[in-house]
């Protein structure tokens, strides 16, 4: 959350103290927005699920076509929360969305996982899978994300597990790189979202038993990155997209503005 800043309180349709209104109009240029799937598609996917490239150039493209700001916008103007799960981010994902100002309306908070106990203990996240598959993994990234949104109260939750170098960890090379994604199940379908075409979609709805909120039905999955760079700039591309795979997910086209299929 940006420095400074107050959470409005709950149904406000006051200002924030960042000077942005709680109860949000979209801008012109967000309303007039209608995604193409099949650009949305080819825009993420090169091999299935998978996202492979130089760190920066993937970092400057998803940073071209990526804002943080319509991403507030777009959750405060639905009334939805969002919280993020950072392993080797540390913090630089939700820092991202805190420099927006007003970011309260949208942003609950974050953890930095950076260890699997971490993981585990605040996060909800499997002891057996982290044990099993280690903490890069897109199982691992959906757990995340899920944690990251029960143990905040938020409908969508975003998440980064990976390796940024300079050395391979657990069996993986540098630049592997998962970003989780979970949204609430109740929202989706009232909001009409889907997950992006570039999610690997994960079927376990709850994380670990104990964790905070597990009764609650979830969609969520992961996209591998594949990535080639130096630790700043895989971190860097890392960032930009979990932003993308948020924007992605928050531009389903809701129905009513298509004709009925």
């Amino acid at each position: 959350m940006a420095r400074g800043e107050q959470d409005a309180p709950e149904g406000s349709r006051g200002e924030t103290a960042g000077g942005v209104e709680a109860h949000w109009q979209e801008p012109e240029p967000v309303r007039a927005h209608r995604p193409d799937p099949d650009v949305a598609h080819e825009r993420w996917t090169q091999d299935g699920q998978d996202i492979s490239g130089e760190a920066g150039q993937i970092a400057d493209a998803a940073e071209r076509r990526t804002d943080p700001v319509e991403i507030i916008q777009r959750c405060a103007h639905r009334g939805l929360t969002l919280a993020t799960a950072e392993s080797l981010t540390a913090g630089s994902l939700a820092a991202r969305l805190a420099d927006v100002p007003g970011a309260s309306a949208a942003l609950r908070g974050g953890v930095i996982a950076y260890c699997n106990a971490v993981k585990q203990g605040l996060l909800g996240v499997d002891e057996d899978l982290l044990e099993s598959r280690g903490a890069v993994d897109p199982a691992v990234a959906a757990s995340m994300a899920r944690g990251a949104a029960s143990a905040t109260g938020s409908v969508l939750g975003v998440s980064t597990t990976g390796v940024a170098g300079p050395e391979p960890h657990e069996g993986k090379e540098v630049g592997t790189v998962y970003v989780g994604l979970a949204c609430r199940k109740s929202a989706a379908q009232r909001f009409g979202l889907r997950l992006p075409e570039a999610c690997e979609v994960d079927d376990h709805e709850s994380s670990a038993e104990g964790a905070p909120d597990t009764g609650e039905d979830w969609i969520s999955g992961a996209v591998l990155l594949d990535l080639d760079g130096d630790r700043a700039a895989i971190r860097d591309a890392s960032v930009e997209a979990a932003l993308k795979l948020v924007e992605e997910l928050l531009l389903t086209e809701p129905p009513g503005f298509t004709d009925p299929r």
